[in-house]
């Protein structure tokens, strides 16, 4: 870590100079503006103009690249907050299809990105999201709400023997993708630029790795609801071969498993350090509710039974994720001062 000395200019103004390696970097020169951002902890984050006005962009050169690699390669510079993507050819060469039908298959999977451009050698795709319209919290909500509808069209699904319900479940997948997809490029953005981070509702980025945590929590419960819908789709009259009263007991394991997902990000997004102490108190009232509903279970085929046990072991998975994501909620909660707690 460098260190300067505080120099006195004036009866009340005290400074110290930049180092001349970062101004350089930032083309930062005499005269020019900086900007100044106090966080926690003391902290004081200098800023080039630049940071807030350039619109960053990035190449994609598509030689030595197959389509899936051009594809996430357009979705990382994406997350990495990318304005405007391009994807090249070789100097004198064309794009091949392939590569043309990845970055429009990018396309349908990210939030406000549209092709701007396109040559035979070059495409240019621009993001249109504006960071201000979005904040992290409400980003959360509604990853947290879009993962539970599925999870509740897909258990629906199996209890009544519709598959409709279930291919609505699954055509929500790509809509939580897109929210994951969306909330990575705003931590990311938001870790760059800290201006950022108090206009997606943050006061500064210390919570943008619990952030990132929960985020992937989540993608991960809309995983698991994605499960149980092909199971619905998949297993014959896309039902379980279970009695009316177990399938009682799954839907209300359902229901507990909701309310957990929901307070979980609850708890994260209000720093309520009693709401993470609920999460788990739920979570024990579950207990071992997957391996009780197994055992008393009658005696079936063994596809049947691991049909039940997949859709239990998806909902399992999904409180364990929502515990997680309350731990990260606990963190948050206790670096603010509280009933619970005093920072000196």
């Amino acid at each position: 870590m460098e260190t300067r000395k505080v120099q006195r200019l004036g009866p009340s103004t005290l400074a110290m100079t930049l180092p001349a390696e970062w101004a350089s970097a930032h083309d930062v020169e005499k005269g020019d503006e900086v900007s100044l951002r106090m966080g926690g902890k003391g902290t004081l984050t200098v800023m080039p103009e630049s940071v807030q006005t350039e619109e960053s962009e990035a190449i994609i050169h598509a030689e030595n690249l197959d389509a899936a690699s051009v594809e996430r390669a357009i979705v990382a510079q994406y997350v990495l907050g990318r304005r405007v993507i391009h994807v090249e050819a070789p100097e004198g060469e064309t794009l091949e299809s392939s590569h043309i039908n990845a970055v429009y298959n990018a396309e349908t999977q990210l939030m406000g990105l549209g092709v701007i451009e396109e040559t035979p050698d070059r495409i240019a795709i621009r993001c249109s999201v504006d960071p201000e319209d979005f904040t992290l919290n409400n980003l959360l909500e509604r990853l947290e709400s879009t993962g539970s509808t599925m999870r509740n069209e897909a258990v629906k699904s199996l209890a009544h023997g519709n598959p409709d319900l279930a291919q609505r479940a699954l055509n929500r997948e790509r809509q939580a993708n897109k929210i994951f997809v969306l909330l990575l490029r705003l931590i990311f953005t938001a870790y760059q630029n800290p201006n950022l981070a108090r206009a997606i509702g943050l006061n500064d980025g210390f919570p943008l790795i619990g952030y990132r945590s929960i985020a992937k929590n989540l993608e991960l419960t809309a995983d698991n609801a994605e499960d149980i819908a092909e199971i619905a789709l998949e297993t014959e009259d896309h039902s379980l071969n279970v009695d009316s009263s177990t399938m009682r007991r799954i839907r209300e394991f359902t229901d507990q498993v909701n309310d957990i997902t929901e307070l979980a990000v609850q708890a994260a997004v209000d720093r309520n350090y009693d709401t993470a102490i609920q999460v788990r108190e739920l979570y024990k009232d579950i207990g071992d509710k997957e391996h009780e509903i197994l055992d008393d279970l009658p005696e079936m085929d063994n596809e049947a039974l691991l049909e039940v046990r997949e859709v239990l072991v998806s909902l399992q998975q999904t409180a364990e994720f929502a515990v997680r994501s309350a731990e990260i909620a606990t963190n948050l909660a206790l670096n603010e001062e509280s009933e619970h707690t005093t920072i000196e």
